[in-house]
């Protein structure tokens, strides 16, 4: 999921310097949200693999 935040960003970059202002700031959106998301899972699985261990 960080990978394609990260592809999303590269294309608005791309985007805002060949002048597409539409697109860029579409993907840089797009980009943003899946960031987001990518948190947010990632927070999860750090609460849910603590809650999962068991002592031996």
């Amino acid at each position: 999921m960080l990978s394609w935040a990260i592809t999303f960003l590269i294309i608005a970059l791309v985007a805002a310097l060949l002048g597409f202002g539409g697109v860029a700031g579409t993907a840089s959106w797009i980009a943003q949200v899946l960031f987001v998301v990518f948190l947010v899972l990632f927070v999860v699985s750090l609460i849910a693999g603590r809650g999962s261990r068991r002592p031996m």
